[in-house]
């Protein structure tokens, strides 16, 4: 099971950190990511983070603004967002894969949480 938590609204050029935190499973495990979801699109990645948390991968977009990390011993990922432009809201989700390692790609992730909103005001 993953949590995702901590999203809220915001003004542009703020920042907002999220976690998800997982149980049932050995976290060390999976690869985790992050996608969002705008309303009326598709879900996009926005980046990942290996099993062991040292290698991360970004989407293009959020090179530079957006860091991803993960603390095993507390079986939870991270996601610190900086500089945040309104189109960045979307509600988040985290996910975990076991296959796949820093995947850009929704259909290689076995796992998902509920989401958690993020609106940027402008």
């Amino acid at each position: 099971q993953l949590q995702a938590s901590g999203g809220g609204l915001v003004q542009a050029g703020g920042s907002l950190g999220l976690s998800c935190a997982a149980s049932g499973r050995t976290f060390s495990s999976y690869a985790m990511g992050w996608f969002r979801q705008a309303p009326g699109k598709g879900r996009e990645f926005v980046g990942a983070i290996s099993r062991t948390g040292g290698s991360t991968y970004n989407a293009d977009s959020e090179k530079g603004r957006f860091t991803i990390s993960r603390d095993n011993a507390k079986d939870t990922v991270y996601l610190q967002m900086n500089s945040l432009k309104p189109e960045d809201t979307a509600v988040y989700y985290c996910a975990a894969s076991r296959s796949y390692d820093s995947s850009r790609y929704a259909i290689q992730y076995d796992y998902w949480g509920q989401g958690t909103l993020v609106t940027v005001s402008s």
